[in-house]
Formats: C-alpha cells, sequence, structure tokens
C-alpha cells in the first residue's frame, strides 16, 4: 500500500500537468494561431494582338489546299470540311505561285489563307507556307 502511494504521488503532478497542456480551450484560442493572410496577385494586362486589316473590298478564306496550280487554287475550309472554295488567281498571285511551284509547291493539306476579291472570287493574295516536295 506504501508502493501505491508514493506511485501515486509520483504520477499527480504529470497528470495535472498533461491535463493543463492539453485543454480543449487552448486549441481555440484565436490569439495563438495567427491566420495566414495571403494577398491577391495583380492581374498581368498583356496587349492583345491585332490582326492586319484586309484592305477594302477584299475577304479572307482560312483553309487547307486540296489542288494548286499556276491558274487557280482550291480550298476546303478550316471549320467546316464540307466547304470548299476554287479561286482563279490574278496576276500578280499567278506570278507568285509560279514561283512557289518551281520550288515544290503546295501540297494537299498545307495550310493557306487566301485574300480574294467576292465578287469575281479571284485571289489577289495566298499566304501560307509550302511543304516540302516528296
Amino acid at each position: 500500500m506504501k508502493m501505491f502511494r508514493q506511485i501515486a504521488v509520483l504520477s499527480l503532478p504529470a497528470v495535472v500537468l498533461a491535463g493543463l497542456w492539453c485543454s480543449p480551450a487552448m486549441a481555440q484560442d484565436p490569439g495563438i494561431i495567427t491566420p495566414i493572410i495571403v494577398d491577391t496577385a495583380v492581374p498581368i494586362i498583356v496587349n492583345a494582338v491585332k490582326p492586319k486589316p484586309i484592305p477594302e473590298g477584299l475577304a479572307k478564306f482560312d483553309g487547307f489546299v486540296m489542288n494548286a496550280n499556276t491558274a487557280q487554287i482550291t480550298v476546303r475550309a478550316k471549320g467546316n470540311d464540307l466547304t470548299i472554295q476554287t479561286f482563279t488567281l490574278s496576276q500578280e498571285a499567278a506570278t507568285k505561285m509560279q514561283q512557289i511551284i518551281d520550288k515544290g509547291g503546295f501540297q494537299y493539306g498545307d495550310k493557306v489563307s487566301v485574300i480574294y476579291n467576292p465578287k469575281l472570287l479571284q485571289a489577289v493574295r495566298v499566304k501560307g507556307k509550302p511543304s516540302k516536295s516528296l
């Protein structure tokens, strides 16, 4: 019995200390834990790329080449595979097309933009990078 008392007397301060240390009221005290406040970053403003204006009276057709020669170019629309447009080439466009054909020409599926006269369906300018010929 004497030993039991000695153990109880020695363990009593440890129990009291553990009770004070693990108190649930301390965990809820807002003064101990400071909230982390994160400032939101200022948005970065990026200038939008402005497309080059098309000359008045002309329209633009984006698509993929189906066939191209020195007289005309046939293009399938980019967004709609069923829209196919054939343009005759103007004199300036025909001379540039001849230079492109001498280097290998446009192949099927090359991406191009055709600037054309909508009344005549005549291509004034063909912009695009021809792929390497086989």
